[in-house]
């Protein structure tokens, strides 16, 4: 599936659904989709504040990283590779409503500046690629 695009909700019902992560959602929400970027430490954010996080789908690890108050206004989605809904990065997400995967596990992760899809309306929240 790599390299096509599907649009929002839409599912081409084959196992392969370009789905490359799963973990827990915060809360349920409408699927959305961004730019993938991951996010290591302070310096990570400082430098997409000064470009911006519109539309980013935003990669941590840390699930009590605090260092992405300053852009969850900004942000398509969440996605934590550790924590829970109670964690630090679920909590504020849900605060902010913005879409939100904890304790994700990834069969691949997407390059930065892929486009993905975070999908949070079924049981579990998915992680899609859609290419770039």
């Amino acid at each position: 599936m790599a390299g096509s695009v599907r649009r929002v909700g839409e599912s081409n019902g084959a196992a392969d659904d370009g789905v490359i992560g799963r973990g827990t959602k915060v809360f349920a929400a409408p699927a959305v989709q961004g730019e993938w970027r991951r996010l290591e430490d302070p310096d990570d954010v400082l430098e997409l504040m000064d470009l911006s996080a519109s539309g980013v789908v935003a990669c941590v690890t840390d699930a009590g990283a605090t260092f992405l108050a300053p852009l969850f206004d900004e942000l398509a989605a969440v996605v934590c590779l550790s924590g829970t809904p109670v964690s630090h990065i679920g909590i504020v997400s849900r605060e902010y409503q913005v879409p939100c995967i904890m304790g994700t596990i990834l069969d691949a992760e997407p390059a930065d500046g892929d486009r993905v899809e975070v999908d949070c309306t079924g049981e579990d929240g998915v992680l899609r690629a859609l290419g770039r």
